[in-house]
């Protein structure tokens, strides 16, 4: 019975993982150009990043809707009736109809003042006795102008919500240019230290075969009685400590390769499961100079950070401004210019005297006439006057413009803590990229170094001047040289990355521009 149930689970696990053994995984052989292609193309924090430029250029446009002309319409229509009270108005019930239109155009120029061009037109019926003109017409032609002359005036205070904008723009982008820098140090960061995970399991397993060779010979030799069985334990006991050290290393290359499968976002791709990547590149120590004058040149001129936050103070600036033409008082000057028109049917009475009552024709008229006599300008009018406004309390714009102000002082002192962070960012890479060159060095000569001492104790060995405990020792210490040394190579480079990354010029380095 046991026998069966074994052969069942035998059966169902077969079914299970007959497709998972048919799908065998693709191997991507990537060089870190490529993987940074990839990160910059499919990375999800890029693509977020990448949306607000667009946002930012729909709040521009909003802004700029203010100084857009609009087109305004209205019509109204109206019936009044009303008992007589006077015996002038001739009818027992009075019924006036007034029906009125008037179409324009309104502008905010950026100076803060109003442009306004209209034109206003009426009928007028009534049952009303001694009426001249019965239906009346009626159009005026106006232009109005009002333009601020002390609070709200000028462009500065007007088009501050373009220049916000446009300013949210830039800053946009380089939030977006800071972003593709981290995610290219990021992509750097992790490839290289894949490269090191994979190289150093490569030592690991060199050092686990070197020490499982040795054993091998110690076996034969204690079989023939050349060495003390003691010997066979030291040996094993260096395998299994080797053992695990790889088991360990090869645990580094899965985390590490899943990480940089999630930057580059590789499941955009296809299924990531099913992909390993293997780099191409090869860290190669390659000497730079760099001083530190020259670094933080560079930095204050292109790091992403330090130009965000001078965007946001210039913005902040324009805030004060405006806060501060808003503890102004009102004073506006209106300027306008009307030409009416007048037409319609004219009564035509007896003896050419109304209060005879007697109606012997008419002289018919039109809305066209009202509108002709408009628009020759025959009759002129025009206005001007001044409006003083003075506020009784001004605590609230006061209190706006104290906060703008402590809002741009908070900034500016964020500016100089950034450019020393910048400062010091800059200077820790540049020594960081001298200590390594110099550990890079010192560890290679030390690596050759215990190449020839493990050379020479093998030599040793044979000739029976040593023993294996001396040699497995030699053999550890040039797996540890061979590590330190890829390892120095690979902060080497890092190095290197960060400080471009420190100084902005990432993108600059690749020939990476941003499409606007």
């Amino acid at each position: 019975m046991n026998t069966k149930i074994r052969w069942m689970a035998l059966l169902v696990i077969a079914l299970f993982l007959k497709p998972a053994l048919g799908q065998s995984q693709q191997v991507l052989n990537l060089t870190l150009e490529e993987c940074i292609a990839k990160a910059l193309k499919n990375n999800l924090n890029v693509a977020i990043e990448m949306m607000n430029p667009e946002l930012a250029g729909i709040s521009i446009a909003k802004a700029r809707e203010i100084f857009m002309p609009r087109f305004e319409l209205s019509y109204g229509a109206n019936r009044q009736e009303t008992p007589s009270y006077w015996w002038i108005q001739g009818a027992g019930t009075s019924i006036n109809r007034l029906s009125d239109y008037s179409v324009g155009v309104v502008e905010t120029i950026p100076t803060g003042g109003n442009l306004t061009l209209s034109l206003q037109s009426y009928k007028s019926d009534t049952n009303q006795a001694f009426q001249l003109i019965n239906p009346r017409y009626g159009s005026t032609l106006r232009l109005d102008f009002v333009q601020p002359l002390l609070k709200n005036f000028g462009t500065k205070v007007n088009r501050a919500q373009i220049v916000q904008a446009e300013n949210n723009m830039a800053i946009s982008d380089i939030q977006l240019q800071n972003t593709l820098v981290d995610t290219i140090y990021l992509v750097q960061e992790t490839y290289w230290n894949l490269v090191y995970a994979i190289e150093n399991t490569n030592v690991k397993r060199q050092s686990l075969q070197l020490g499982r060779d040795l054993l091998a010979k110690n076996k034969k030799e204690v079989e023939f009685g050349q060495l003390a069985p003691i010997e066979i334990l030291i040996a094993e006991s260096q395998v299994a400590s080797r053992d695990a050290d790889m088991i360990q290393a090869e645990a580094l290359i899965t985390r590490t390769e899943e990480v940089l499968k999630t930057i580059i976002n590789l499941a955009a791709e296809g299924d990531a499961r099913l992909k390993r990547i293997v780099p191409k590149d090869m860290p190669d120590f390659k000497e730079a100079t760099v001083t530190i004058d020259e670094a933080l040149k560079r930095a204050t001129d292109r790091r992403p950070d330090i130009q965000a936050l001078r965007k946001t103070i210039e913005s902040k600036e324009l805030t004060v401004g405006v806060a501060k033409n808003q503890m102004l008082p009102g004073l506006d000057l209106q300027l306008s210019y009307w030409s009416p028109g007048i037409s319609g049917d004219r009564i035509l009475y007896l003896d050419d005297n109304p209060f005879l009552g007697v109606i012997i024709g008419k002289q018919p008229g039109s809305a066209g006439g009202s509108l002709r006599d408009a628009f020759k300008l025959l009759y002129q009018n025009w206005n001007i006057g001044l409006t003083l406004s003075i506020p009784l309390s001004n605590f609230l714009t006061k209190a706006d413009y104290a906060y703008a102000k402590m809002d741009l002082d908070q900034s500016l002192v964020k500016l100089k803590n950034q450019e020393q962070q910048m400062i010091l960012d800059v200077s820790d890479s540049v020594r960081m990229i001298e200590t390594n060159a110099k550990r890079t060095e010192a560890y290679r000569v030390a690596r050759e170094l215990a190449q020839k001492s493990l050379d020479a104790e093998v030599q040793k060995l044979q000739v029976g001047l040593s023993t294996n405990y001396f040699v497995l020792d030699f053999q550890e210490k040039l797996a540890n040289a061979r590590s330190m040394e890829l390892k120095a190579k690979v902060d080497y480079i890092l190095s290197v990355a960060r400080l471009d990354k420190a100084m902005g010029t990432s993108l600059e380095k690749r020939n990476i521009k941003i499409a606007k």
